[in-house]
């Protein structure tokens, strides 16, 4: 009698998982990005009638700085090559039907 079909394993494996995550960090950077853009514009302004511009280009640029290195960071940690991180990858021990 022959043993029952193997089910395909119900989660992916732990490098695909990390590459899937470091994709939706790349995808959601930019949003990030603007909130902290804006975020300046959201500060309540000082006593005086003229508003004090330095801390908000500071902060524009410590900004701008951090994005850039965290893209820079995600970049180089992405794969351009699709590895498989499908369920249904050629490198999947059980073959599914129709293959």
């Amino acid at each position: 009698m022959a043993p029952p079909p193997r089910t395909p394993p119900l989660f992916l494996r732990r490098a695909s998982y990390r590459q899937r995550r470091r994709r939706d960090a790349a995808r959601l950077l930019p949003v990030i990005g603007v909130f902290l853009m804006l975020l300046p514009v959201l500060w309540a302004p000082q006593d005086t009638f003229r508003r004090d511009t330095a801390p908000d280009g500071i902060y524009l640029f410590v900004v701008w700085a951090v994005l850039i290195a965290l893209a820079m960071l995600i970049s180089r940690s992405l794969n351009t090559a699709d590895d498989g991180d499908d369920l249904g990858a050629s490198d999947d021990p059980v073959p599914g039907p129709g293959r």
